[in-house]
């Protein structure tokens, strides 16, 4: 496990980092949770210089942000507020440096703090064996807002799996608060997507927040039937999801960055076996637990 000391490329002016100094550590009592939102930055932003090395940062105020980073209009296909309450909120951030292929990303997990600082954990995502990757350099990074804080803070870089799964419920003609309703399922924590768009299922273009909950993913794969694990990066719908306003559930699974869809009418249709439905019932059930 490393620790990426907070430094080069920060906000707080501290002009140097180190990799791996578990010296400087400090307990510093209980660690308990706080809370983050995922923030769709590349909808809004690019780095104007990508560290060549691991870095990280947090951006206290505007004027920083904008030395750090362009904003540009926004490039996604749905609705993104670009703007960042510093009185309230910080941008924390994290850098892998320069990779040398496509295939590479880093992932904030979780976020506690203690006493006297705030803790950051995430890893590195890298090209999968039978991935497809171009010879184009990456530099991979992911950022988060939290609460304003005065506290110091520590990043540690931990070992996890990417691969997820995504379990939704939509409705194209629902009018109501949170009609649309999709949470992304890892091994490390559980997030819930912001006012998701029907239709629009590019989920890293919304934002999120998260629940720290180990092991769902792996625990929820024992349930997933063997004609869509068969799919193996196809997409598959039953039925005739949302025809007549009935709505339907959404199912995306990514393992080894091999991504499967499969659309869920919500009548019973002919073409849904008995594993499709009892999975169809297990994902509501499912997304009624996480509300």
């Amino acid at each position: 496990m490393k620790k990426l000391m907070l430094g080069l490329f920060v906000a707080f002016g501290i002009s140097a980092c180190s990799l791996g100094d578990d010296t400087q550590y400090t307990d510093c009592g209980v660690n308990t949770a706080v809370d983050f939102t995922g923030f769709p930055f590349l909808c809004n932003y690019s780095v104007k210089t990508p560290p060549p090395a691991a870095a990280v940062t947090v951006v206290a105020s505007q004027t920083k942000m904008d030395e750090l980073f362009t904003k540009h209009a926004n490039s996604c296909s749905v609705a993104s507020d670009p703007n960042i309450d510093f009185t309230k909120q910080y941008l924390v951030g994290v850098f892998a440096g320069t990779r040398p292929t496509t295939g590479y990303a880093l992932k904030i997990t979780s976020i506690v703090e203690n006493n006297c600082e705030i803790i950051v954990n995430y890893y590195e995502k890298t090209p999968s064996a039978n991935e497809v990757v171009t010879q184009t350099p990456t530099s991979p990074f992911d950022v988060v807002l939290i609460p304003k804080t005065s506290k110091g803070f520590i990043f540690i870089k931990n070992n996890e799996s990417p691969d997820n799964m995504v379990i939704g419920s939509y409705a194209k003609n629902c009018t109501g608060a949170d009609c649309q309703k999709f949470y992304q399922i890892n091994d490390y924590n559980t997030l819930k997507f912001l006012n998701v768009e029907s239709g629009k299922y590019d989920f890293s273009q919304y934002k999120y927040t998260p629940t720290i909950k180990k092991g769902e993913y792996t625990l929820l794969l024992k349930d997933v039937p063997a004609e869509i694990l068969a799919l193996k990066g196809q997409t598959k719908t039953y039925g005739t999801p949302d025809a007549a306003d009935q709505g339907g559930v959404y199912f995306e699974l990514n393992q080894a960055s091999v991504i499967t869809r499969v659309y869920i009418d919500n009548n019973d249709t002919d073409d849904q076996s008995t594993a499709i439905k009892a999975f169809k019932k297990l994902i509501k059930d499912k997304i009624t637990t996480l509300k």
